[in-house]
């Protein structure tokens, strides 16, 4: 669209000069020819555009006529012109009259205007760049609740476990803790909280003795049923290592890592880390217990020394994962967000599936309960995306699945496969530039300085936000993945769907 217009500028402006040139009687420059008299005016007397009229007189400025704005034109009109006439008049000797020259002067000007707007998105694009460098820097997530516990955690033992939180067609989640210093077990010991269980019948007359109140349950422990992966190790985080995807680092430094260090070949894509993703703090396989509910919620799947009728094997996976508040589903069972809260909330999913497309990652199971819900200070919903389970993360083949033959499965939940959409990144850019950016995107003519302009100013306004309060709230955060994933080309895109979807009828 911006070569276009720029042509056709420059076909204006040429028509503008023919008129003005036959206007005046006058020499010609016969483009290559000797100078002979004609009924329009050219360039000079004899000289050729940009070149002195003799030696020792000052160079011929080209009398254009052009507004002040063209100044790099009155400048490189003469370089365009010669290589105009050195690449095409001499094939064409017998129409170089004054139609000739308005066409080869209107299309330099046409690649005039097609360089200066290239320059001027070159511009756009540096200073986005660096606005993305400082927002990269300040996107940190926040530090590992087991961090100062680097080498602890990887077994079931270490964990106090509470009451079940959910369960899915393939786990089970329990609310869990580590006790922080010994008092605090002798404390979950006084109320029958002992590790790997929790309270089931406290006798009579001992209620007014709990005055140690029961400790909060910060983590969440999430139990796999194994049925076919076998019991050992290696077989269980080859047939699950899908759910390792979005480990850290520390989380598969324990017996994961001991166990790849054994395979001849690699584990799982690994996932970086995204404030709208879930992080997998430990990841361990341990003998499966018998937890709260077992025998009612999931029997089936219990090893046969727990329950007799089970299909279970006696040893499974556990990953060690922030507790949530909630699920989206049972979020959206309480509450109706407004439309603006909405569409915060699908921003945070739009920036949370960019991510797994940048690292080569497909979800393949998106859906309200696989998505966890904070809440921040004010109650607004921050989402995390969870449960890789059918995720596609192969390092081999990416994102592309080579089908055999007709009879393969893709994979993953078919019914919630997403149409193509613009890319998510350019999408998540709409409803940034829907929220933030109402009024620049208002103005009639958008130019490529007001929007850097502008990001300028939100910049700045979101450094100041995050300096000034001590918790982030979700519209800041927002703001700086926006400014962290800031890119010329997507944005652009972005900003010509909002103003050509807001212009149709």
């Amino acid at each position: 669209m911006a070569v276009r217009q720029a042509l056709g500028r420059g076909l204006q402006l040429g028509r503008a000069l023919l008129l003005r040139f036959t206007a005046k009687p006058g020499p010609t420059y016969g483009w290559g020819r000797p100078e002979r008299p004609g009924p329009a005016a050219g360039w000079g007397r004899g000289e050729r555009p940009g070149q002195a009229a003799g030696p020792g007189t000052e160079p011929r400025r080209l009398g254009l006529g052009l507004p002040g704005r063209y100044r790099f034109f009155r400048q490189s009109v003469a370089g365009l012109a010669a290589r105009l006439q050195r690449q095409f008049v001499v094939r064409a000797r017998g129409s170089a009259g004054p139609c000739g020259r308005a066409v080869f002067l209107a299309f330099g000007l046409g690649l005039g205007l097609v360089e200066e707007k290239q320059a001027e998105g070159r511009r756009a694009a540096s200073a986005c760049q660096e606005i993305q460098a400082i927002f990269t820097q300040k996107n940190k997530l926040l530090p590992d609740p087991l961090d100062t516990r680097r080498w602890q955690g990887f077994r079931l033992e270490e964990y106090l476990i509470g009451q079940s939180i959910g369960k899915g067609c393939s786990a089970a989640v329990y609310e869990a803790t580590m006790p922080v210093l010994p008092q605090n077990l002798e404390v979950v010991k006084s109320i029958r909280l002992l590790p790997g269980s929790s309270p089931e019948i406290i006798p009579r007359g001992e209620e007014e003795e709990q005055a140690p109140r029961a400790p909060t349950f910060p983590l969440a422990i999430k139990m796999m049923w194994n049925i076919s992966a076998g019991s050992s190790s290696e077989a269980i985080f080859s047939t699950m290592s899908q759910e390792l995807v979005p480990a850290s680092r520390v989380a598969l430094a324990g017996e994961y890592g001991a166990v790849i260090h054994r395979k001849s070949k690699g584990g799982p894509k690994q996932l970086a880390p995204h404030p709208n993703i879930i992080r997998v703090f430990r990841a361990f396989t341990s003998s499966v217990p018998l937890l709260p509910g077992a025998l009612v919620d999931y029997p089936d799947v219990l090893p046969p020394r727990l329950h007799p009728g089970g299909l279970g094997h006696g040893r499974t996976l556990f990953l060690v994962m922030k507790n949530y508040p909630c699920t989206l589903r049972q979020y959206l069972c309480e509450n109706t967000p407004s439309p603006r809260l909405a569409t915060v909330m699908t921003l945070q999913l739009l920036e949370g599936v960019d991510h797994l497309v940048q690292q080569g990652i497909a979800h393949r199971d998106l859906k309200s309960d696989n998505i966890l819900v904070d809440l921040d200070a004010d109650g607004c919903p921050w989402l995390v995306i969870t449960d890789f389970g059918c995720c596609l993360a192969d390092e081999h083949i990416g994102l592309q699945l080579p089908f055999t033959s007709w009879y393969v499965d893709r994979g993953g939940n078919g019914c919630l496969m997403a149409p193509e959409r613009p890319s998510a990144r350019v999408a998540a850019n709409v409803l940034h530039l829907s929220l933030w950016g109402e009024h620049t995107l208002a103005l009639k003519n958008l130019k490529l300085d007001k929007m850097i302009g502008w990001l300028l100013q939100q910049s700045a306004a979101t450094l100041l936000a995050n300096r000034l309060t001590e918790k982030n709230c979700v519209e800041t955060k927002m703001k700086m993945l926006f400014l962290a994933n800031l890119e010329y080309e997507a944005l652009s895109q972005a900003a010509l769907l909002l103003c050509s979807w807001r212009a149709a009828p």
